[in-house]
């Protein structure tokens, strides 16, 4: 049987646990095809995953996956592919095959609309093999066709292009609308701030490290900048924004959260999908409901949500970020790079 170079994690840990191994090439079965990989790009969940971060709903520091549950160990990790599909299994369509293509990033028998909050909701490199690898087997009907040519850029768009999608979708987000994002230098922000300038018509602050950024920011659709760093943020966020903020889209979590909530206007949204800064904050009660805020948590999104992302960035309403690439074998410094750098995009695998 011919063989493939694949990264597993072996059980919650640190870099230890993931070890370079060489596999058999699986097999698509009915209703699979078989990918073989171009580009995978890191998210934090494949970090996380490893580090066992996602708590379970009893103990937020107990070891867990990202459905708060133990993981069958090993598994391959990565959530980001495009590829091309290499072989097809039983009542696969033969058009299938040599296609360019990028992989919905989970299974679900959620009804249509609502796959995402589905309880039997299963990752790609979580609950199945993901994109560590040099191919990967995963469900025909959820391998959408590539919307660029250069797959190395469309690896950057499923599961952070998504994620950013659903969660401007949440906010009933309106054109003119103040609208601050959080950790818009990374791979969901930068999207984030795409989408929300240049598809929903918004006026973006974003938030970033430090001002070398700002003409990229602009370029990406951002109206003004904020440094995360500075000692008057609040005020600095509000005069950027001649106002105050109808909704905060974050990723960052507790280091960010008090501020949010500081410089949304009374009626306004908080919408977030992760927290990388730490996942336990305080929230005063009276701010909450003094303010009449919404707050609101967001997972990837809908299949439907799936096509229109794929559609905006084949228009060219949204461009690919490719901050560095690194050779699969290279696994292990990749992920070190994306934990411990301030890139400014995706990071990306190739096998």
């Amino acid at each position: 049987m011919d063989k493939m170079k694949a990264f597993q994690v072996t059980g919650f840990g640190g870099l230890e646990k993931l070890i370079l191994n060489t596999l058999d090439i699986p097999e698509p079965k009915r209703g699979e095809v078989l990918v073989k990989i171009h580009a995978t790009a890191l998210n934090n969940s494949d970090i996380w995953m490893r580090e066992g971060a996602y708590g379970t709903d009893t103990s937020s520091n107990a070891s867990a996956g990202w459905r708060r549950e133990g993981i069958q160990f090993p598994r391959i990790p990565g959530s980001d592919i495009a590829g091309e599909i290499v072989k097809i299994g039983d009542d696969v369509e033969r058009e299938f095959l040599h296609k360019h293509v990028v992989l919905f990033p989970f299974q679900s028998s959620g009804e249509t609309g609502y796959e995402h909050m589905s309880s039997d909701i299963a990752y790609i490199g979580s609950e199945f093999d993901g994109g560590y690898a040099e191919y990967v087997i995963w469900k025909a009907d959820l391998c959408y066709e590539a919307p660029l040519t250069d797959l190395t850029e469309s690896s950057t768009i499923p599961v952070s292009g998504l994620t950013a999608w659903h969660m401007i979708t949440r906010t009933n987000m309106k054109k003119g609308q103040n609208v601050l994002i959080n950790g818009a230098t990374g791979g969901v922000g930068s999207l984030a701030v795409q989408i929300a300038s240049k598809v929903f018509g918004a006026k973006v602050i974003a938030l970033v490290r430090d001002h070398s950024l700002d003409a990229k920011m602009k370029e990406l659709g951002a109206n003004e900048t904020v440094s995360y760093k500075s000692t008057q943020l609040v005020s600095e966020i509000k005069e950027a924004a001649q106002g105050e903020i109808d909704i905060v889209v974050d990723v960052v979590g507790d280091t960010t959260f008090s501020t949010s909530l500081a410089v949304l206007k009374k009626g306004g949204s908080f919408v977030t999908s992760g927290a990388s800064s730490g996942v336990v904050t305080e929230l005063d009660l009276r701010t909450l409901y003094l303010k009449h805020l919404n707050i609101l948590g967001s997972t990837l999104g809908t299949r439907e949500e799936f096509s229109e992302l794929l559609k905006a960035v084949k228009e060219g309403e949204i461009k690919p970020l490719v901050d560095k690439t690194f050779p699969l074998i290279e696994a292990k410094e990749a992920q070190t790079y994306f934990k411990e750098s301030k890139q400014l995009g995706k990071v990306v695998l190739l096998p």
